[in-house]
This record gives C-alpha cells, structure tokens and sequence, in this order.
C-alpha cells in the first residue's frame, strides 16, 4: 500500500480508540501509564512516521519525549536479549541495524494495552487479515519488518523507556540523536 493512501485508514484506528472504555482507581481518577513505542527502520523507510504520530495523538496519547537513533550490534542485543537463543535472532539483529528507528514515550490511561491495541498482532501478513485498519496492517510486511514495536507490560515498558532514554545507551555504544 502506498503511503499517501493510507491515511484514511490509519486515521480510522482513532474510532476503535474513542470506543475502548478506560480503568480508573478506587477514588475515580483515570491512572495514566507509560510505554515505549518504536518505529522500525521499515516504517521509516516506508516515512510512516508523521502518519503513525497522528495517529498517536489523535487517539489521546501524549509523546513525552522522541528520538531518532541509529542502533548498533550491541545494542539490539541487549534490547532484544529475551530472543537471544531464538533462531530468529541473527535475522532481528540485522534488520533492526539496516538503519535508524524512531522511540517515543506515550503516555495515557491504559498506554499499554492501547498502543498495542493500535499497533496490532506481531507478524504484519497476518495482521492485514485479522486486524486490517491496525498500524501493522497498514504499514508491516511480515513477522520481521512488522514496521513497530510496543512495550508488553508495566515492567517492559520501564525497562525499555529506561534502554532508550536513560543512561543504558550512553553506557553500550555509540548512538545518534538526542532526547528532545
């Protein structure tokens, strides 16, 4: 699909986000959390990034902070190290150095589960059956260049807003860009 097409399509995941109902504490405030979402080097080079973004804030995220960033061997390894025993992994190291992502902090109540609500199912060929208006849909190819990840837990979601915007790259590699 190309990418002035699908605009329409990306922009209609924000009706699936305006009907999903929200959690809320004991005393009645929404309770906002945090995840990491990334734009693959697949999404980038297919320029989704200004699409997905939209969609991001029109379906009640906030982007607390983003960065472009070119990662090295080292640092998907570490990233990805639950994968690392996987047969896939050689392949995920590759694809995920063949040039730069993009990582933002979103917040919003229920960011988690939204975002990969949005986001869709993990492989992109399955995702255009299943989930067909999902940002994987829409730009993914296939299980690999699925063009964006998303944080699959509270405990995910801190590690990885820590990997990307605390002090674990500084302390593995060389890295490009800066926080805004």
């Amino acid at each position: 699909m190309s990418h002035g097409s699908s605009s329409g399509s990306l922009l209609a995941i924000f009706d699936l986000a305006a009907s999903w109902g929200y959690s809320f504490l004991s005393h009645g405030s929404p309770e906002k959390e945090k995840t990491l979402a990334m734009i693959k080097p697949d999404g980038l080079f297919g320029n989704y990034t200004d699409e997905i973004k939209r969609v991001i804030l029109h379906s009640g995220f906030s982007i607390l902070k983003e960065m472009s960033i070119q990662l090295n061997e080292v640092n998907v390894r570490l990233f990805y190290a639950e994968h690392s025993k996987k047969s896939f992994f050689p392949s995920l190291v590759k694809y995920m150095t063949s040039g730069p992502v993009f990582v933002m902090i979103l917040e919003k109540v229920n960011a988690i589960a939204d975002w990969r609500a949005l986001i869709g199912p993990t492989d992109a060929s399955k995702a255009k059956v299943t989930h067909p208006d999902s940002i994987r849909a829409i730009c993914g190819l296939d299980l690999e260049r699925n063009c964006v990840h998303g944080s699959d837990s509270p405990q995910s979601a801190a590690r990885e807003i820590s990997f990307f915007f605390g002090d674990t790259l500084s302390s593995v590699g060389t890295w490009f860009g800066e926080p805004d």
